[in-house]
């Protein structure tokens, strides 16, 4: 190993050289309070930056074990460093010539906190990831400049936020405290018949579409009605009180602009922990809970939608249904069948990004359209059979069709962003107003048919490269020569999410491929083997910018392959 000196006199000896020449100093480098190592050296100061990691000892960094001492604890103590390092990390970045010269980055959180590469922790040491611009003018090496950086910035950036006397340690205290209670209100769901929870006093609403901090100006912190409080004795924080959503069929009514469809957007980000001062901290909802609506346009693979869709004109298949350019309702009832096949417990959803034909049909309508010319079965005929046949509950904003009161056991209507229990109300409206509609879809839900994917079908490569893959924002992923529209995929929220995404596709096909599994069967693999060693198990090398994803949608992801093909049973 290679001494800080070393690398500060090979960097000045590198000044004016062709950029290429900074391929040298790859390597490890012993600085005095930690070991600096250069894993890939970018070729020009445009190409993505150099990927560094540093290793700091426990007798150095001083962490107390008991902040890292379980398994919440530690994501949530390595969730905070990394958001200490990219925090310190800017105000330490400059413009140093061409390019992305002068870079130092860390992975950038968001408000959930989740399991990364960017940072681990044990009781030997701390390791952080991050990626270094390498200075240059032009395409000639601004050694000194580089030297600087390196040399000198980087140490105090680590000094700065992976020290444990450089920190707050009551924000990091509270940092993992949040997260660790946040984690037991999600083990204490199932116990009281829960599928979500609010606790009073959360700020639901956000500043803006694409800004997800919380808003304030003018909020209405959130107030569980009487009926539907409940209370929970958290190991940190103590008594927290605040909404239950039972498991079963919840129905969110009101006006529009009231805060429905704000209610259910915490809802189902609540699988995930946020960070305190959040707004979310307490909005805690069953980890295999999943939002689904249409997708006019999405690819299908031979799904079997016959529990909601079928005799379909020219006999087209329900049962084995394909499509590559699916219509609202077909896609909306895909969602449901893949996120059952691969073990939902709880269905989110909206009438705003529903088919309308999906989801209802009047008596009027079935008057005019008898239903041996109506393909569709709506949901609020399979909603009840839902739950009693597979134990999958339904969260449903609805504020255009009263038809639903007939099958929910709970309604929350929504007025100035607060909920009122008026569950009473709508039942009794229910039975003054008698629902003269027909019911359809039979007694029983149906089977929810598992699919084995051919695994040469799953293909990333393009050209001569056998694996491309590129990464847009949280709505798209190239893959091979395929463009994944990953827009519907609404509990996506970070980047980091769709590259481990990607590389958990890659995994999965090389591993199992060729074992015949399903599609839940191979997911349970891949998910166990992530859980029992981590996400650097998915890369070849080490990886920053890999962030915890769920089952559910590295399936959507896998689902909305153009190419991918299922073998026949």
């Amino acid at each position: 190993m290679k001494t800080q000196a070393e690398l500060s006199a090979l960097l000045f000896e590198l000044d004016s050289r062709g950029y290429k020449a900074y391929k040298q100093i790859k390597g490890e480098y012993d600085f005095e309070e930690f070991t600096l190592i250069i894993d890939y050296v970018q070729g020009d100061p445009f190409a993505a930056p150099t990927q560094c990691s540093a290793i700091i000892t426990q007798a150095i960094a001083k962490f107390p074990e008991e902040l890292y001492s379980t398994l919440s604890r530690e994501i949530a103590l390595r969730d905070y460093l990394s958001r200490q390092f990219a925090q310190v990390a800017r105000e330490f970045s400059g413009f140093r010539g061409t390019g992305k010269s002068g870079l130092i980055q860390g992975i950038e959180p968001v408000q959930e906190v989740l399991e990364r590469t960017s940072v681990f922790i044990d009781d030997q040491d701390i390791e952080v990831r991050f990626w270094v611009g390498l200075p240059a003018k032009g395409r000639s090496i601004l050694g000194r400049q580089a030297e600087e950086m390196i040399c000198y910035d980087l140490p105090q950036i680590i000094k700065k936020a992976l020290f444990y006397a450089s920190l707050d340690p009551e924000l990091i205290k509270k940092h993992v405290e949040t997260v660790e209670d946040a984690e037991w209100l999600r083990s204490e769901l199932e116990k009281r018949g829960l599928v979500s929870f609010i606790a009073n006093g959360s700020i639901l609403p956000r500043c803006s579409g694409i800004d997800p901090r919380p808003l304030t100006e003018n909020v209405v912190p959130f107030q569980a009605p009487a009926g539907l409080e409940v209370s929970f004795d958290c190991p940190n924080h103590g008594k927290i009180t605040g909404m239950g959503f039972s498991k079963g069929i919840t129905l969110i009514v009101g006006g529009g602009y009231h805060g429905k469809s704000t209610l259910l957007k915490a809802v189902e980000l609540g699988v995930y922990n946020h960070v305190p001062g959040d707004g979310r901290e307490w909005v805690i909802t069953d980890a295999n809970a999943v939002k689904v609506r249409s997708e006019d346009g999405r690819s299908i693979a031979s799904v079997d939608i016959s529990p909601f869709i079928n005799h379909l004109p020219q006999g087209q298949s329900t049962q084995r249904f394909c499509s590559n350019n699916a219509s609202g309702s077909t896609s909306q009832a895909t969602n449901i069948i893949e996120a059952l096949e691969v073990g939902a417990t709880a269905l989110l959803m909206d009438e705003d990004t529903s088919a309308t034909n999906f989801m209802i049909r009047d008596r009027r309508m079935q008057q005019l359209i008898h239903k041996d010319k109506e393909p569709i079965t709506p949901f609020v005929d399979k909603v009840q059979q839902l739950y009693k046949d597979h134990g999958v509950s339904t969260i449903l904003v609805m504020g255009g069709s009263g038809d639903y009161f007939d099958v929910a056991g709970t309604v929350i209507a929504m007025e100035n962003f607060q909920p009122h229990d008026v569950t009473a109300e709508a039942q009794k409206i229910a039975k003054k107003h008698k629902n003269q509609r027909l019911l359809e879809g039979g007694e029983l839900f149906g089977d929810v048919t598992p699919r084995v994917p051919d695994a040469e079908s799953i293909d990333a490569s393009r050209g001569k490269r056998s694996v491309t893959i590129k990464v847009r924002d949280t709505d798209a992923l190239g893959f091979g020569t395929e463009d994944i529209d990953l827009g519907g995929v609404e509990q996506l929220v970070e980047t980091a999410q769709i590259r481990a995404i990607a590389l958990g596709m890659l995994y999965g096909k090389e591993k199992y491929g060729d074992q015949n599994l399903s599609l839940g069967e191979m997911l349970t693999k891949i998910m166990d083997e992530i859980e029992a060693e981590g996400l650097d198990i998915l890369s070849e090398y080490p990886q920053a910018d890999l962030a915890y994803f769920r089952r559910f949608e590295l399936v959507a992801a896998i689902n909305r392959l153009r190419t991918l093909k299922i073998k026949e049973a």
